[in-house]
């Protein structure tokens, strides 16, 4: 029985060979992502992050400890030109950030003692990507008369759709996206099982496949079906969801199903985000030309925000509803029209006559004032 050897970080050694330098900074990357792993990072979190970094290491062309702000410079300036969208050089940006933060808060004592090199933070304030939520293009959604108008053009055509199960599924999630906000992946894997009637006045749907935080794992909550979804709902299984396939009694079986069926179980499989996007694409075509192209899934879950804010929802309410981890998330969902800060006025002075008007009991006022 061999006994493996362990290398140490923690102790500084002599590196004499080229092969041992790539080999201790292999070791930083892998004790990077061992850090990643403990704090509960998803497996495909640490490989995207992983990915970013060996994309670095193999454009610097010397080892990731001495790079500098220039190199983080020339980097992000070629992610750009080679196209990539503003949020993903953003989000390199911000994984670069990461690792460098581990390097100097854990092994700057040992690079130091080995190279007589001091670890600096190559990603600072002046080559940091812009917020781009903040700054990229606002989705602001279409307005209730024209949401409306897809929906009920959408809606009268089932019954002479040419392929009737995919036109009232593709109805059926986009409605879903458009009444209560959900994200695309969290319809894809929706199961039968997930749809809880009993729940609430409403019913709840349990959205186990929520966006978690900086890939700590899905994120679990319950979503009340209000807005006619639990009618929806009810529609779909009793009326459709059978005549996908004989599982639709199945609690494992997918809530959504596509045509094709597995070649195993004969059952219909799960249907994927691009066929949910093109039955968006092509109803919005036909019942909402002016927004075709425009109005993604996403789009619609912005509406949703927007649509509930405009009703009189509150902004918390809104945030458990989306499952936004930080209220400041959820504020930048809700789009407001012309007229609504003149209504919200209207109805403000509409309480405070009321109020006047209707002055508290004599009995009241005393109880207030024990």
């Amino acid at each position: 029985m061999s006994v493996a050897v362990v290398r140490s970080l923690g102790t500084a050694r002599s590196l004499r060979t080229q092969q041992e330098l790539e080999d201790f900074e292999q070791e930083l990357l892998d004790q990077y992502c061992l850090a990643m792993a403990a704090a509960g990072i998803t497996d495909g979190h640490i490989s995207n992050e992983r990915g970013v970094l060996f994309e670095f290491v193999h454009i610097l062309g010397r080892p990731v400890w001495t790079a500098d702000t220039s190199d983080a410079d020339s980097y992000l300036s070629g992610l750009r030109r080679t196209g990539q969208a503003k949020s993903t050089v953003a989000g390199k940006a911000r994984a670069l950030a990461r690792f460098f933060d581990f390097l100097i808060s854990r092994y700057s004592g040992d690079i130091h003692a080995l190279f007589d090199r001091v670890v600096d933070q190559p990603i600072d304030e002046f080559n940091r990507p812009a917020n781009v939520a903040a700054s990229g293009t606002t989705r602001i959604p279409p307005r209730t008369d024209e949401v409306q108008g897809l929906f009920e053009g959408w809606g009268e055509a089932l019954p002479e759709a040419r392929k009737y199960l995919p036109a009232a599924r593709d109805y059926m999630v986009a409605s879903l996206w458009r009444r209560v906000g959900l994200r695309i992946n969290e319809t894809v894997m929706l199961d039968v099982r997930d749809w809880h009637p009993e729940l609430g006045e409403h019913g709840k749907l349990h959205v186990r496949f929520g966006k978690g935080s900086r890939g700590r794992g899905p994120k679990i909550r319950l979503v009340p079906a209000i807005d006619q979804v639990d009618d929806l709902l009810e529609w779909w299984l009793n009326d459709v969801r059978h005549q996908f396939g004989d599982d639709f009694d199945n609690p494992d079986a997918p809530l959504f199903p596509s045509e094709r069926r597995d070649a195993m179980t004969g059952y219909c499989t799960r249907v994927g985000q691009e066929a949910m996007r093109t039955g968006l694409n092509e109803a919005v075509d036909r019942w909402l030309p002016d927004w075709n192209r425009r109005l993604s899934p996403h789009g619609l879950r912005h509406f949703c925000a927007s649509h509930l804010y405009e009703k009189g929802m509150d902004l918390k309410a809104i945030q458990e509803l989306l499952g936004h981890a930080w209220l400041s998330t959820s504020s930048r969902y809700i789009h407001v029209h012309d007229g609504h800060i003149e209504k919200s006025w209207a109805a403000a002075n509409d309480r405070v006559v009321a109020r006047y008007n209707d002055p508290p009991a004599s009995d009241q006022i005393e109880d207030l004032e024990r």
